[in-house]
């Protein structure tokens, strides 16, 4: 292992040295092989050692970092690692270096009161979604390890306290500009900005602007992953600023679903009372999100320079969910496409079709057929026939084989009964549904025995709202 600590070391006024506090009574029911390979990580039982234990590699240099942001929309500049902890970065033989980070790690300095922990619930839900968007070839933040214990954590109720690994390639987010822009702490910011040129966007260096080729590359990038979300109906569920990764990852993953009845507007969250993060407007406060982290390139940027910079999420955005959208249902990425498009969704959200299930059905339908048996899935077969029609042609034209499509929509997607089923049996000890749910989101865009026990979608009681505390 290559253990490095470039964060703590260069911005060391921004970081608090913090020891991870170990839960009662801790095992490691889940561990990433593929991921610790990758990196030349030690075993379950080696890796426990070198956090917990006293002289331990992982917490000799583990600090809390501190950041800010806007919080549905009202700035925040009292937050920071309240419960995580920085280990350290590693890196692989191809030289990706990717942090280390210990989610509930005990109190630090950013607990604001709070207790520092997680339980086993959300730990748990975040472990598998990461790993499921990471197969489904969505930008994000990878899960290491699980450790549970037999201690209590009270939230609305006692949960089992429970701990992560998770690895990005960095954990700076928008709300760490932030509020060094906010805090009026220039040289401290300036120091941010060149550290994260320099080991996380070099290319940007080699730009007449460099401020402007960062600026740009994050707007780029948010755009990209937003537009991944859209497609495959991910619901973020809190798309608050310190939530927000510079490397357009999906990160901290709080009470997020995947839709399954489709609704255009669907929300999961129940803290978000007013629906600020439903689904379809994640794009729009994607970009007002870019512009709260603008701010703080004003002092190397002119109003037009960053201007220029976050005009281009709006067509990056609409150009990769076109692609998408028309890839997913075998159709070339011409506009004159877009209305098939528009109409296939006017079905499902009609008549509230399951979303993954349905993309799936018309991916392996036959164009050749002028009757598609997928009308028995529509009340009104009218107007699917209408559009059948239509759609069948522009896809006999393409000649995109079923084979094809089926790597682009997905048998499997983590859907929130199949999580409450793996979390309610690993609160009693037993991680077997959960290690057979994260074996078919391995694969999932593969039709077979692992894959079909998960692939059924929940009652539209199971899409409930969801709670943010973890």
């Amino acid at each position: 292992m290559q253990l490095n600590h470039r964060y703590a070391t260069e911005l060391a006024e921004t970081v608090s040295a913090v020891k991870p506090q170990p839960l009662s009574g801790m095992t490691m029911p889940m561990y990433n092989h593929e991921l610790a390979a990758q990196f030349n990580l030690p075993d379950r039982d080696q890796l426990m050692a070198a956090i917990f234990d006293d002289g331990g590699e992982l917490a000799a240099k583990s600090v809390a970092q501190k950041y800010g942001g806007h919080q549905f929309g009202q700035w925040n500049p009292f937050l920071g690692d309240g419960r995580g902890l920085l280990l350290g970065e590693v890196s692989d033989t191809h030289g990706n270096h990717f942090d280390l980070h210990l989610k509930g790690a005990g109190q630090t300095p950013y607990s604001r009161h709070a207790d520092g922990r997680a339980v086993l619930r959300s730990t748990l839900r975040e472990y598998i979604a990461s790993e499921a968007l990471h197969y489904l070839r969505i930008p994000t933040s990878r899960a290491l390890c699980l450790i549970t214990s037999e201690q209590s954590i009270v939230r609305e109720l006692p949960e089992p306290g429970a701990m992560m690994i998770r690895m990005a390639s960095s954990h700076l987010r928008f709300g760490h500009f932030e509020y060094y822009y906010h805090n009026k702490q220039q040289d401290t910011l300036d120091k941010l900005m060149q550290y994260t040129l320099t080991h996380h966007f070099p290319e940007c260096l080699q730009d007449a602007n460099p401020h402007k080729a960062l600026l740009t590359a994050i707007t780029l990038r948010t755009a990209r992953m937003v537009a991944l979300w859209q497609a495959y109906g991910f619901v973020h569920g809190v798309m608050n600023t310190d939530n927000m990764s510079i490397h357009g990852i999906t990160f901290d993953y709080g009470p997020y679903a995947f839709i399954e009845h489709f609704q255009s507007d669907a929300v999961f969250n129940h803290s978000d009372y007013e629906g600020r993060y439903a689904f379809d407007r994640q794009p729009g406060i994607a970009l007002w999100n870019l512009n709260a982290l603008a701010y703080a390139f004003s002092g190397h940027l002119s109003t037009d320079d960053i201007r220029a910079c976050l005009t281009l999420f709006e067509p990056t955005f609409l150009s990769q969910y076109r692609h998408q959208m028309l890839s997913r249902i075998g159709l070339d990425d011409n506009p004159e496409h877009e209305n098939c498009l528009n109409t296939w969704l006017s079905l499902l959200s009609a008549e509230k079709r399951d979303y993954t299930e349905s993309f799936r059905q018309l991916a392996m339908a036959e164009p050749q057929q002028p009757t598609s048996p997928l009308r028995d899935q529509f009340v009104d077969r009218e107007a699917f026939d209408k559009w059948w029609q239509d759609y069948r042609q522009r896809r006999l034209a393409t000649g995109i084989s079923a084979n094809e499509l089926s790597q682009l929509n997905p048998v499997v997607i983590p859907r929130t009964h199949y999580l409450q089923s793996a979390i309610e049996a690993a609160e009693q000890g037993d991680f077997s549904p959960a290690h057979r749910l994260m074996d078919a989101i391995r694969q999932p865009f593969d039709d077979n025995e692992v894959t079909r026990d998960f692939k059924k979608p929940g009652p539209a009681s199971s899409q409930g709202s969801l709670s943010c505390s973890s």
